[in-house]
């Protein structure tokens, strides 16, 4: 079984509320004719067709092999605007979501979104994605608004979601200097990465996972940084005191429980994930249909690792099947 955590879509809807109601985003279209979004002229979304096409989408992997997609909102998620809207956003895509995985069931499942800027509406639309919805985790941005996920506010939601025992998926949001990477597309090409490092670091020596030791993350784009800055960052708990305040071990110790998705496309980055976490570690994405997505190479990739077939199949859906409980 093939089961791709790492893959974008977006309900019709929620990208015409995302037009209104984005006071901060520029909707234009490149030189291709493809739609696309940026913030303070930076660009972070082309708008492909399978992005709000379930049938286009079942066709590719049908055609590749890929029996299951976990279904979340990614960038901006629902962060961007009024409270009151934030929370129209969540419902109108949460519904969306698990009327597709209704429709659809051998083929989607389907993580949550809530306005965690808002925790005191988080909570209640996470209760009623669980229960009368059905949804098997949580998605959330690397930052919302511009905080990252370590602040003491966000704390009573994560108790929540341990108590649970929901696994949360985090998918990069645009950094809060977008400026400095309008040049050229960086922001997905680099800044989505160095936001998931950021907020993940401050995530760990911020006690979190000390407090909450169960909580399953499952990291994008094979954790950011992470697998190649592993040993820099245990560094810092040896050389700084303020990283050792609220940690009593290495941050290793909490990194090395987290899950990675094969979202890199490149051999050796992927080995580095690998012998850094190892295979039980790992779970497939694709990032598809983004422009610079792919399910077939996610696949392949994959397919070509000298590593053994086991481990393979691990990667592959073993792990996922484990963190979406399926039988």
């Amino acid at each position: 079984m093939k089961i791709d955590f790492h893959n974008h879509f977006y309900p019709s809807e929620y990208l015409k509320k995302m037009e209104q109601w984005g006071r901060r985003y520029e909707f234009t279209h490149d030189a291709t004719g493809l739609k696309i979004v940026k913030e303070k002229g930076a660009r972070f979304l082309g708008i492909t067709s399978q992005m709000e096409n379930p049938e286009e989408r079942i066709s590719d992997m049908d055609r590749l092999g890929l029996d299951i997609q976990v279904l979340t909102l990614s960038t901006p998620n629902v962060y961007f605007s009024t409270r009151k809207r934030n929370l129209y956003l969540a419902k109108l895509v949460n519904d969306y979501f698990a009327d597709l995985c209704q429709k659809y069931p051998k083929h989607f499942i389907a993580f949550a979104s809530v306005p965690l800027g808002h925790p005191d509406d988080a909570l209640p639309e996470l209760h009623r994605c669980v229960k009368d919805l059905g949804m098997k985790g949580v998605v959330l941005g690397t930052n919302i608004d511009g905080k990252h996920l370590h602040m003491k506010e966000f704390w009573p939601f994560y108790e929540e979601v341990n108590r649970l025992d929901l696994p949360i998926f985090l998918h990069p949001m645009v950094p809060v200097h977008p400026e400095t990477m309008a040049e050229w597309p960086l922001v997905p090409l680099v800044g989505f990465v160095m936001d998931t490092t950021l907020t993940v670091s401050k995530m760990v020596y911020s006690g979190l996972f000390e407090k909450y030791p169960n909580l399953t993350l499952i990291l994008p784009h094979l954790g950011g940084t992470i697998p190649f800055l592993y040993e820099r960052i245990n560094n810092g708990y040896r050389a700084f005191p303020d990283c050792r305040e609220h940690i009593s071990k290495l941050p290793s110790e909490y990194l090395k429980k987290f899950y990675y998705d094969t979202v890199s496309f490149h051999k050796p980055s992927l080995m580095c994930g690998y012998h850094t976490v190892g295979a039980d570690h790992m779970v497939l994405g694709s990032d598809y249909p983004h422009v610079i997505g792919d399910m077939s190479k996610s696949i392949s990739t994959i397919e070509e690792l000298d590593i053994p077939r086991e481990d393979k199949e691990k990667i592959f859906g073993g792990n996922g099947k484990k963190i979406l409980k399926l039988a």
